[in-house]
């Protein structure tokens, strides 16, 4: 074998001609990379998100405080993209036929009907909507037929079924208190939950379902969400403020829970997002699966605990 001395040498470049990429490359000429978007741990946009998220809750607020009863319109408009959101979710990911029209109409007059008839309307509405489900997905024959009726059963009782609850917080007298409390409570335990769990979290919570919920998170929601309760209740409903401290921790348990099932969703279809209707958040669903799950536990522990202040 040849020593290192005997071997042939790369001759030298002569002057005038092309240099090799290693005489050319210095840190003097290369260029800067373009700086990435600041993100959040869930691979968002954070500047964006926090802009999105802040024009949303400007135009919820105008419209309670405005013409309380535009809240049930932005409901059923929320209602239907986060409906479809879902249909083309379990589309794609799992080449699930859902019955679309009647989960979308059954899902709208849910929510329209519960503004004049209560909890009737929402029943009756749901009652007739399962059997147009059934009637639907019976003229495409046998196969898949539970698989396909009961997603469409899940689409419908998760999100218009919730939703129309959250209509109803908005009909009495002192409608929007109700509304501003949920909505406060909800977006106090987010907060709360990403701060603490982006700056202390350690513990997965659920590591099967989503590995970055933590225990520390878990801690900063609760106590968010119970501050945030506890000054609704005393400065918004004018009622006892140790209400939030039931108030707290059950809207809490409920926006986890509604957290994950959208991941434990998504994990199952394999897919990232719900959709991308909103910049910076992926799908509507993203902002609203906390929210949807907590509004039947807030229109009824505010039905018990709060009477309506005329």
């Amino acid at each position: 074998m040849p020593s290192s001395a005997s071997r042939p040498r790369r001759p030298a470049p002569a002057a005038g001609s092309p240099a090799t990429p290693e005489t050319t490359a210095t840190p003097a000429t290369e260029e800067p990379a373009a700086e990435k978007p600041r993100t959040s741990r869930a691979g968002r946009n954070l500047p964006l998100a926090i802009g999105v998220g802040l024009a949303m809750g400007a135009v919820i607020l105008v419209a309670l405080l405005t013409v309380r009863q535009a809240w049930i319109g932005i409901v059923a408009v929320s209602a239907v993209i986060g409906t479809w959101e879902l249909f083309g979710a379990l589309h794609r990911g799992a080449g699930i036929r859902l019955s679309r029209v009647p989960v979308l109409v059954g899902g709208q007059a849910m929510i329209w009907l519960a503004w004049p008839f209560g909890t009737e309307g929402i029943l009756g509405a749901l009652l007739v909507t399962v059997l147009g489900c059934f009637l639907w997905r019976m003229r495409l024959g046998a196969a898949g037929f539970v698989r396909d009726v009961g997603a469409s059963m899940l689409v419908l009782c998760w999100v218009p079924l919730c939703m129309a609850f959250g209509t109803m917080l908005v009909v009495p007298a002192d409608g929007t208190a109700r509304v501003l409390t949920f909505l406060i409570v909800v977006i106090c335990s987010d907060t709360g939950g990403y701060a603490l769990g982006a700056l202390f979290g350690k513990h997965p919570m659920a590591p099967k379902v989503s590995p970055k919920k933590s225990w520390e998170g878990l801690a900063g929601s609760i106590i968010a969400g119970s501050t945030g309760a506890c000054l609704c209740v005393a400065l918004l409903l004018d009622d006892h403020w140790w209400y939030g401290l039931i108030v707290g921790p059950l809207l809490v348990a409920t926006a986890v829970t509604g957290d994950l099932v959208e991941s434990l969703i998504k994990r199952d279809l394999g897919i990232k997002d719900m959709g991308n209707t909103i910049p910076g958040h992926g799908g509507l669903m993203e902002r609203l699966d906390s929210l949807v799950t907590s509004a039947p536990m807030a229109w009824l522990l505010l039905l018990v605990l709060v009477p309506v202040h005329v």
